[in-house]
């Protein structure tokens, strides 16, 4: 208490710290992100590592179980979503193949599917009628469902994935649908592909950004399908923060991004494992 009977109260050095870091994380949540109506965090993009140390330090992913939504020693793995239990066949025998990861499914697909439908179901996310692009589509189960919701989905993969891919969708599309699901080739780098006339709405992924080497032809791709009005939404296993932090420094550059908050997730299907990010392709001024 001072001469003015005033009681004040001094922050240490390390509250005040902690004070910054909240106001600065309050600075960076926006009610919205491009299409999607709900609150995201966004990613300081000049600062990945940033991001990367959060989430390792945060969720701790590598103490989580793996692979607690998906089986992957089974030749068929069932979802319910949509109100129908979903039938998707895997290729256990294909994983250990070099390159090959969409011969079935992982956490972050079953995520990323129940995602869509909670979101819908909330008023976050509106599908009926959008044209959507799913790449690395793998087994397929994200691409059903965002048709199922309504949408005019074209779920895509390279040449020797599309046989599972054709096989799931066919099992799956039966009575009353909403929506429509084709499935198409894409190599993810070649601006020869008939899907930009017109732009897609939405482009979703999971589990698309597993390697390095891949990164820059996955931002080609998403840059070359993305307009003004495109949202790209992305969900991802945290396995490397290295890789991960690679491709937020690269997508920085053309896209804003934002991280949703797993409150905002399906309450039965949420893992510390994995995160889910909004990309809205920057307007550039002439």
């Amino acid at each position: 208490m001072k001469g003015d009977g005033v009681v004040r109260y001094e922050r240490n050095p390390a509250e005040e710290n902690e004070y910054e870091y909240e106001y600065e994380e309050e600075e960076r949540i926006v009610e919205e992100l491009g299409m999607y109506k709900g609150k995201v965090r966004l990613v300081n993009s000049e600062e990945p590592t940033e991001e990367t140390m959060l989430l390792w330090g945060i969720q701790q992913p590598t103490f989580s179980k793996p692979n607690a939504f998906a089986r992957q020693t089974s030749l068929q793995l069932r979802v319910d979503a949509c109100g129908r239990s979903l039938s998707i066949l895997q290729s256990p025998s294909n994983l250990g193949t070099p390159g090959v990861t969409g011969s079935v499914m992982w956490d972050s697909g079953v995520v990323l599917g129940k995602f869509l439908e909670h979101s819908v179901e909330s008023g976050r996310i509106h599908l009926q009628g959008k044209k959507v692009v799913e790449l690395g589509s793998g087994c397929g189960l994200v691409g059903c469902v965002a048709a199922l919701l309504g949408a005019q989905a074209i779920l895509t993969d390279l040449p020797d994935r599309l046989r599972l891919l054709k096989k799931n969708v066919e099992a799956n599309f039966y009575g009353d649908v909403r929506g429509s699901a084709a499935v198409n080739e894409l190599t993810w780098g070649d601006e020869d592909n008939d899907m930009r006339n017109p732009l897609p709405d939405y482009v979703l992924g999971s589990d698309v950004i597993y390697s390095e080497g891949a990164v820059m032809d996955l931002l080609a791709t998403l840059l070359d399908l993305s307009g003004t009005r495109t949202t790209v939404i992305l969900a991802g296993e945290l396995r490397n923060d290295a890789i991960l932090e690679y491709f937020l420094q690269a997508a920085a550059e053309d896209f804003t991004i934002g991280r949703v908050d797993q409150k905002q997730w399906h309450p039965d299907c949420r893992s510390a494992r994995v995160v889910i990010y909004v990309l809205v392709k920057k307007q550039r001024n002439l």
